[in-house]
């Protein structure tokens, strides 16, 4: 654990602050008010480690990004306990009818956004309060951090839910929802100023500040948004901000000054692939992470990675795969879709049967397919003791402490390719260079493959749904609609997803229920809601 990791831990309980009082519960938890606080850099950086834990938090309950967006592409179904309610299944099939009585299943995540964005409003607001004490030059580069953080929250938001209220400033108005075009121009002006004003300082190992935000990862996640809004809306540039060419400099400058690249081995990018041989967070490959530890508790500490749970095998250990609850179950079309000589087929799937693990809870996991996630998978020492209580974690549910990788420098190398690089053919057979090893053998780039390659490449990142939505809705829809068999607490039953349900909804989620009737009707559903 680096020292700005256990900064925000040491900060995180003075960091949870509601909506009306800023990055701090001042009335709880010191004597300092809004308005006596933000005074020193030290202040502005105590409120800036805030904003980062904001982030960190917003999938602590309700349901995780992460973990959604695998659930609604074809690389996973619900899953979960045979006995468990639908919710996962109606995220996994477009269907509210599914589960009807999920009317907020995203609600702790909506609020835990909003929560998020109001502590980087707030401090965006009050730096001009702060005596820098001759630091001035900290100024720009709190600010552009804490912007980078607000466009990956609205880039969250914006894709899961399309029409949301926005704000920039503190606000407790009853806001009615923007137009998707206004929260992707606050987007692309925040990660322009993040670009412009964080400093150029290449990778380097054992950096005391790594989980800080970088221009690399603001470049990184400004191709990314491009390629997104381009792609789904059909436009020709970013809300007229960012074009294509902009878009194509921006990871090329990553390419070329970032000091990023590959780790050797794809496998030693993941825990549980690779268990001694592991590289570690921070690696040379991570452009961006999101923070966990072990340290979690139940007295105010949200520290770890409290999603990862989720997708560990039902109820159920075999070294060095952790318990969890059976959710997002992988679908065996992804297993089939890698070649048995690419090193990430093995690296990425927990494959029961292949491996013989001896899984006997049949009896309790839903749409059980013989495949489980291991990317992210839980962990367990040769006893079934799990690393996390091993470590002193308070309990294995919270505690998982794997960093959640959002940006890898691999995506950079497909990006450029995909926006026209003149080094396209380079990038792409340098990825799976690494993936096929001495079985490689030349691919021609092309969109089709390179779709392709990104699936197989970022199998249970968050990446894949939105990467079919970008090709078109109806695209996205017919590539993830199936009807195949899975097993119910043991029992063969069919398992439809259906083309028309991704399409009435554009592949966008309910806003909780709760939200527009505490809005009084000022936030309107989504059409398939």
């Amino acid at each position: 654990m680096n020292a700005f990791t256990r900064y925000i831990m040491a900060l995180s309980l003075l960091a949870t602050g509601a909506c009306t009082k800023g990055f701090l519960q001042v009335e709880d938890v010191t004597n300092v008010s809004e308005q006596t606080f933000y005074r020193t850099p030290e202040d502005a950086y105590r409120a800036l480690v805030g904003v980062y834990d904001g982030l960190q938090i917003v999938w602590a309950e309700g349901v995780s990004l992460p973990v959604a967006t695998e659930l609604f592409s074809d690389n996973c179904f619900g899953g979960t306990g045979a006995s468990d309610g639908f919710g996962y299944q109606m995220l996994d099939e477009f269907d509210r009818l599914r589960s009807p009585s999920d009317q907020n299943i995203f609600g702790a995540n909506w609020a835990a956004y909003y929560r998020a964005l109001h502590r980087a409003n707030t401090l965006l607001i009050k730096l001009d309060d702060i005596d820098w004490e001759g630091n001035e030059s900290l100024r720009p580069i709190y600010e552009a951090e804490t912007r980078f953080l607000r466009a990956y929250l609205y880039f969250d938001m914006v894709r899961l839910w399309e029409n949301i209220p926005l704000l920039t400033e503190p606000s407790a108005e009853n806001l009615p929802q923007a137009h998707p075009d206004e929260v992707y121009g606050v987007i692309a002006e925040d990660l322009q100023f993040a670009t412009a004003n964080l400093p150029t300082v290449s990778f380097s190992a054992n950096n005391p500040n790594a989980g800080r935000v970088t221009k690399w990862a603001a470049q990184s996640l400004l191709a990314r948004v491009f390629l997104y809004y381009t792609g789904y809306y059909g436009k020709a540039d970013l809300v007229g901000m960012v074009s294509k060419a902009e878009a194509l400099a921006a990871v090329e400058d990553v390419i070329s000054n970032s000091g990023h690249g590959l780790v050797d081995d794809y496998a030693k990018l993941w825990p549980a692939a690779s268990i001694a041989d592991y590289v570690g967070e921070d690696n040379m490959e991570t452009v961006f992470a999101i923070k966990y530890t072990y340290t979690s508790d139940y007295d105010g500490n949200t520290d770890g990675n409290h999603w990862m749970v989720m997708v560990g095998m039902r109820e159920q250990w075999s070294y060095p795969y952790g318990n969890g609850w059976g959710g997002a179950t992988v679908n065996p079309k992804l297993w089939n879709a890698y070649s048995d000589d690419d090193t990430r087929k093995v690296a990425s799937i927990i494959a029961v049967e292949e491996e013989g693990v001896n899984f006997t809870n049949l009896g309790g996991q839903r749409e059980y397919t013989g495949y489980y996630v291991k990317k992210y998978s839980p962990m367990v020492d040769e006893e079934g003791n799990s690393l996390v209580v091993l470590r002193g974690g308070e309990n294995f549910m919270i505690g998982q402490y794997q960093d959640y990788v959002a940006i890898r420098y691999a995506d950079v190398l497909l990006m450029a390719a995909e926006l026209g690089s003149a080094n396209a053919q380079v990038y792409f057979d340098e990825v799976r260079r690494r993936a096929y090893k001495s079985g490689f053998s030349a691919l021609l780039v092309n969109n089709a493959n390179l779709l392709r390659e990104r699936q197989l490449e970022f199998a249970f990142e968050g990446i894949r749904y939105w990467d079919l939505l970008r090709q078109g809705v109806e695209t996205a829809a017919n590539e993830i609609a199936e009807t195949t068999t899975v097993r119910n607490g043991g029992a063969e039953v069919t398992k439809t997803i259906s083309a028309s349900k991704i399409t009435e909804t554009r592949g966008v989620q309910q806003l909780p229920y709760t939200q527009i009737t505490l809005s009084n009707g000022v936030l309107k559903q989504n059409p398939g809601w």
